[in-house]
């Protein structure tokens, strides 16, 4: 189920310094934990599915998977615990399946905002959703739940990003520009107003693009054109 989309200021502080368990062991969770500190959150556990992965944060073991979880869980003894996904790229899915396995098990899933980040007054930001460093998104904006806005992108006036949706380092998304569920916006790509990007779609690094582009497709290119299908 959706949640309320709420507005989240990038000079609002969270005080409580809160656990935090981050899944995903690669890049992305360092940097979450970089500025977590700052938001009022301390790394508690790093989780992932993938038990052979090394842990990109010092002095944490990663622990797998939902038994990894129940583990951490057990032995625990906050009743306070948040959760972030540090999961990116085309798994948007994947992204909002364990964004809601957190909440189901009690755990919050805060959006947060990276301090060097710009987010209009008047825009809407879902929950779990991040907005890293130096990222804009402007006036009128929508944004879903578990989304990530990367490093440098910058999101215009009324645009409307759905749920699961990863906007890439560098991305320029003009105004008016819907983007739906679940899709993927390469790096440095740049999407033109008023236009359209189809639930699933995979837009490449780079891209511009200058029309519609359909559910499930990959494309890429100047100007970007549907290649073949993510399906």
């Amino acid at each position: 189920m959706t949640s309320p989309h709420i507005h989240i200021h990038p000079a609002s502080r969270i005080t409580a310094v809160r656990p935090a368990l981050i899944w995903g062991a690669r890049g992305h969770a360092k940097v979450l934990a970089e500025f977590l500190p700052q938001r009022g959150f301390r790394v508690a556990a790093v989780l992932d599915n993938d038990s052979s992965v090394a842990s990109p944060i010092a002095g944490f073991d990663v622990l797998h998977g939902r038994a990894g979880l129940d583990e951490f869980l057990a032995s625990c003894t906050s009743t306070d615990l948040a959760g972030f996904v540090a999961i990116g790229g085309q798994h948007g899915g994947v992204r909002s399946e364990i964004a809601e396995l957190f909440r189901s098990l009690g755990i919050d899933t805060p959006t947060i905002t990276h301090p060097t980040a710009f987010v209009a007054t008047d825009a809407t930001i879902g929950e779990g959703t991040q907005i890293l460093a130096n990222a804009s998104v402007c006036t009128e904006a929508r944004i879903g739940d578990s989304c990530i806005i990367n490093t440098g992108a910058s999101v215009d006036h009324e645009c409307i990003v759905g749920n699961g949706v990863h906007i890439a380092p560098g991305v320029t998304v003009a105004g008016c520009v819907e983007i739906r569920k679940r899709a993927f916006i390469g790096a440095g790509a740049t999407i033109l107003p008023r236009l359209t990007i189809g639930k699933d779609a995979v837009i490449g690094a780079g891209a511009v693009v200058t029309k519609n582009m359909p559910a499930g497709a990959v494309a890429w290119g100047n100007p970007a054109r549907v290649m073949r299908s993510a399906a």
